[in-house]
Order: structure tokens, then C-alpha cells, then sequence
């Protein structure tokens, strides 16, 4: 089988497409779109976003010390490219793209009412790691969305239409393959 071989660099896809809400006392809150960003602590619960530090979110999440993490769907996408490839500096994001801030339980950030998942985000650590600097963050609080809850008290997250971001395009995850453990559970 002949590969090539090209020089070191992220190909680890695919990736969330999250829209991360923001906001810093006395201004207007923000959305960015963060592709680089994932779980790293189950207990107690933490995630990473990283961001570029010329980014206009980037000061905000840094001075606030928090986000909100709020996944995307399959009516979210176009929402999504948009709120990555414009800036706050210029734009409400919320406005433009008919979005709803919604209050969140812990923190001052608003999360984004569209999105059936929000996840609330206080800043543990800034790693300065080159081009992106990484936030570590606790999550301090989920909302779901109860449109997506079945009878009996069961979330189905797989039925919101989540899209997924790979090699500059975006995808809405598809068919399912099996559920962890199903290659060792006895028949």
C-alpha cells in the first residue's frame, strides 16, 4: 500500500463544530467557531477550546474567565461557518444570524437557545502553546434542550443532527456502527 508522507500537522479529524459564546463586562456578547476544542476530565468535568489570541473572543473568554461551549446541528451550519469567518469587531453575530442569547445558570455568558446542548465554562488555565493558546476550563453547567428527551428521561443527542468539522468542510454525522463495548459483549 503506498502512502505519502507530507510534514508534521494536525490531521486528526474529524472534529466537533462548536459555537463558543463569550462575553466581557460592558460589551456585547459574541460567537466564535472553534473546531479545536474537546472533553479532557471526566471527573471532575473539563474541556478544552483553543483560539488564536488576535481573535476579538480571544480577550473576551481570557478577561471574563468563561464560555459557553454550544453544539451545533444540521440548521446550525450555516450559523456556524458565519460566526468563524466574521468577526465581533464588526458584527453582532447574534443578529446577523437570527440567534437567541440564552441566560446561563452559572456563569455571565450567554449560551445560544438554538443549540440543544450549552455548555457553561469557567477558565482553570491558559496554556500559551504557539499560533492557538488552549483554555482549560470546568464546566459548571449543561443545558439540553427537551425537545430531544424521550419518554423515559433519556437525552438522545444523536437524534439533534450534530455536524462535525474535517479538513475544511463540515459533515452531519451519519450512520451508527456499533456502541462501546459491543466488540468484546457476549452474543
Amino acid at each position: 500500500m503506498a502512502k505519502q508522507h507530507w510534514k508534521a500537522g494536525n490531521m486528526l479529524y474529524p472534529l466537533p463544530a462548536v459555537m463558543v459564546s463569550c462575553q466581557s463586562e460592558n460589551e456585547k456578547p459574541n460567537i466564535i467557531t472553534v473546531a479545536w476544542a474537546g472533553t479532557i476530565c471526566t471527573n471532575p468535568p473539563m474541556v478544552s477550546i483553543s483560539v488564536r489570541p488576535e481573535r476579538y473572543s480571544y480577550h473576551m473568554i481570557k478577561e471574563s474567565g468563561e464560555f459557553v461551549i454550544n453544539l451545533t446541528t444540521k440548521d446550525l451550519v450555516f450559523a456556524t461557518d458565519y460566526c468563524g469567518v466574521r468577526s465581533g469587531k464588526d458584527v453582532d453575530k447574534f443578529k446577523e444570524m437570527h440567534l437567541t442569547p440564552q441566560p446561563s445558570q452559572h456563569i455571565s455568558a450567554p449560551g445560544i437557545a438554538e443549540s440543544p446542548v450549552n455548555i457553561e465554562c469557567k477558565v482553570r488555565e491558559i496554556k500559551e502553546l504557539g499560533s492557538h493558546h488552549m483554555f482549560i476550563a470546568d464546566v459548571v453547567g449543561v443545558s439540553i434542550d427537551d425537545a430531544y428527551m424521550n419518554e423515559k428521561g433519556k437525552f438522545n443527542l444523536n437524534d439533534t443532527g450534530l455536524v462535525t468539522y474535517s479538513h475544511g468542510e463540515y459533515f452531519l454525522l451519519g450512520e451508527k456502527l456499533g456502541s462501546f463495548g459491543y466488540s468484546v459483549k457476549k452474543k
